[in-house]
C-alpha cells in the first residue's frame, strides 16, 4: 500500500519533476561518477520538505534511529545494501558490535535496533549489542511490544580492540550521535572499522558544514539538469557566540535572520509565489527537534519569552547551545491521512532502501514536524512499476519517490565530502 499523497503541485516543481525524469540516464550516471570519487556514510537518513514549488533536504542524520518505521516490503533492499557496503569495507567481517543511544528505555528505538541488528544478521554478520552505560555490569534483556526480546552488554575493552565478553567483532557499528561527547573506550582502536567515523558525531560535526558541502552538490547537480539551484537548496547562514539565556548575539542573529529573509523573498517574487517567508532557527550540533524554532521576521529573537529561550539553550544530553544555523523555511504542502507530512527516506551506502512520512496534527506546515505527538506512515514502494519520464509529472506516487531519492542521494553525497572536509587524519596530512 502507497500512502496517498495529498501534494497539490503546481507550477515550478512540475518542471522540477519533470527535468528528473527526462534526465534519469543522465543523473543515475552523475551519481556513479561521483562514488568512485567518494565514499557514502555507512548509513543515513535525509528528512525533506516539500513546498510545491521546491522540494528540498533540511536535515541529514547519519546516525538514523527509525530502521522500526521502514516497511517491511523494503527489507530486502536495507539487506542488500548492507551486503554490498559490508563488503566493501570488510569481505571476511563475521562479528559486528552495534552501540545504541544510552540510557534509552524508548521503545520505538529498541523496535529500531531490533530492525537493524536483524538486517545486519540477514547481511551475514553476528550481531551483538554493546552499551556505553557505565552502570552496567551484566547482559541485560529488554522484553519489546511485540514479543521480540534484545540484549545490552557491557562493552570489554583491551589495549587495541573493543568487543564483549567472548565476542571480538571486527567492525562496530554506532547507532549512538555521541552528543554526549566522545567516550574514551570508542578512541584508538586499531584493525576495527568503526561506522560512522568518530568525527561523524556532533562533538565534531555541524550543520553548517553540511550545508556548506551541500551547496556545492546542488550546484552542479542543477547545472547538469538546468535548473534553478534554489528549487532543490535552502539558503542558511550560521551564527556563532550566541547565548539565549544571557540573550548575548541577539542583535547578531537577528542580522542573520533578516538577511536570509531578503534572500527567500527575492526569491519568491521571482517565481510569484505568495507565501511569506520564514526561517528556521536550530542547534548546528544536535538532533531529536530539540533547539529549534520557527522565525517569520528577525524582531521575534527581542521579543522571545524565558519559556522560548529555555528551549533554545540546550540540546539532547543537556549541551548549551552556542551555535546555530538560520536555515530557510520550506513549507511543506503534503498531508497524509489529514495531518501536515514531511518524507524520510533512509539509505544504506549509496542504495535508497526506503522511508516514510513523518506526520504531526498539532503542527502547521511552516513548522518542524520532529516533535512529541508526531507520527510515522511508511513510505511504500510499488517494485512493480518504475519512474517512467513518459508518464505525467506528480502523477504515479513511484515517480514522485524516485524525486525524492534523487534528492537525498545528493544530500547523501554531501555528507560523504562532509566527512572527508573534517577527518582529522585527512587534515594532520
Amino acid at each position: 500500500m502507497v500512502p496517498h499523497l495529498v501534494t497539490a503541485l503546481n507550477g515550478p516543481l512540475l518542471d522540477l519533476e519533470r527535468k528528473i525524469l527526462d534526465a534519469t540516464p543522465a543523473i543515475e550516471r552523475w551519481f556513479r561518477l561521483e562514488w568512485q570519487e567518494h565514499t557514502p556514510p555507512f548509513y543515513c537518513s535525509v528528512d525533506l520538505r516539500n513546498a510545491g514549488f521546491k522540494l528540498a533536504p533540511v536535515d541529514t542524520n547519519l546516525f538514523p534511529g527509525g530502521f522500526n518505521h521502514l516497511p517491511a516490503e523494503v527489507l530486502p533492499l536495507a539487506v542488500q545494501a548492507a551486503m554490498a557496503s559490508i563488503e566493501k569495507i570488510c569481505p571476511d567481517a563475521k562479528n559486528l558490535l552495534l552501540i545504541p543511544e544510552a540510557h534509552t528505555r524508548n521503545q520505538a528505538y529498541l523496535e529500531n535496533l531490533a530492525r537493524l541488528s536483524s538486517i545486519m544478521r540477514q547481511a551475514g554478520l553476528n550481531v551483538r549489542l554493546g552499551t556505553l552505560n557505565d552502570d552496567l555490569d551484566d547482559p541485560v534483556t529488554i522484553a519489546l511490544r511485540d514479543g521480540q526480546e534484545i540484549v545490552l552488554e557491557p562493552l570489554v575493552r583491551t589495549p587495541r580492540r573493543l568487543g564483549l565478553h567472548n565476542f571480538d567483532p571486527c567492525s562496530i557499528l554506532l547507532n549512538n550521535d555521541l552528543s554526549a561527547g566522545i567516550p574514551p573506550v570508542l578512541e584508538n582502536l586499531h584493525e576495527q572499522f568503526l561506522l560512522p567515523p568518530l568525527h561523524a558525531g556532533w562533538p565534531v560535526r555541524r550543520k553548517s558544514n553540511h550545508f556548506s558541502c551541500y551547496d556545492d552538490v546542488a550546484k552542479r547537480f542543477a547545472k547538469l539538469i538546468d535548473v534553478d539551484q534554489w528549487m532543490l537548496n535552502p539558503y542558511f547562514a550560521r551564527c556563532e557566540d550566541v547565548d539565549f539565556q544571557e540573550r548575548i548575539g541577539e542583535e547578531k542573529l537577528a542580522d542573520a535572520i533578516d538577511a536570509v529573509l531578503k534572500k527567500i523573498a527575492k526569491k519568491y517574487r521571482e517565481y510569484g509565489i505568495t507565501e511569506k517567508p520564514y526561517v528556521v532557527v536550530k542547534a548546528a550540533a544536535g538532533t531529536y527537534g530539540m533547539g529549534v524554532m520557527t522565525v517569520h521576521d528577525a524582531s521575534e529573537v527581542a521579543a522571545l519569552t524565558r519559556r522560548e529561550r529555555s528551549k533554545m539553550s540546550v540540546v539532547k544530553e543537556g549541551l548549551k547551545v552556542h551555535d546555530v544555523i538560520v536555515q530557510e523555511g520550506v513549507y511543506t504542502f503534503e498531508r497524509v491521512e489529514d495531518k501536515v507530512a514531511e518524507p524520510v527516506v533512509y539509505m544504506i551506502d549509496r542504495y535508497v532502501v526506503g522511508g516514510f512520512y513523518r506526520t504531526h496534527n498539532g503542527r502547521e506546515r511552516d513548522e518542524s514536524l520532529n516533535a512529541p505527538g508526531m507520527s510515522f506512515v511508511p513510505l511504500s514502494y510499488d517494485h512493480s512499476v518504475l519512474p517512467d519520464g513518459r508518464s505525467k509529472a506528480g502523477g504515479p506516487p513511484p515517480n514522485r519517490f524516485y524525486m525524492y531519492g534523487v534528492v537525498a542521494r545528493l544530500a547523501l553525497l554531501a555528507a560523504s565530502i562532509e566527512l572527508e572536509k573534517t577527518d582529522p587524519e585527512a587534515i594532520q596530512v
